[in-house]
């Protein structure tokens, strides 16, 4: 399944969704096939706000319930955790105020 994030625009067409997302220095278009897990950017949409009518409605409509194998997705763990460690501890640093506390400083601990 394909993936894509920041999306700015989206356009489905022949069972792909063709993605454009913001990059540095310009903009970036994928082409994935469908299903896609995506992420938006705000710039993708307007919300819409719903009537009260559509919100009495929705409530009243079923919802339909389908068993994941009904999606043809692989569940399967692809990934492994071989291990976690906690980092290092380590002595906390210092503030200097200007130059010559920072060579002094340098010096206690024989970096220079």
């Amino acid at each position: 399944m394909g993936q894509a994030t920041f999306a700015s625009h989206l356009n489905i067409e022949n069972h792909q969704a063709i993605i454009t997302r913001e990059v540095d220095g310009g903009t970036q278009t994928i082409c994935l096939p469908l299903p896609v897990v995506m992420t938006t950017d705000l710039r993708l949409n307007e919300p819409r706000y719903t009537s009260l009518p559509n919100i009495i409605k929705a409530k009243k409509k079923p919802i339909e319930q389908k068993a994941l194998s009904d999606l043809c997705v692989d569940t399967r763990a692809r990934l492994t955790v071989l291990n976690i460690e906690e980092p290092q501890s380590r002595q906390p640093g210092i503030k200097v105020a200007n130059v010559v506390e920072l060579v002094s400083a340098l010096k206690k601990t024989s970096c220079i």
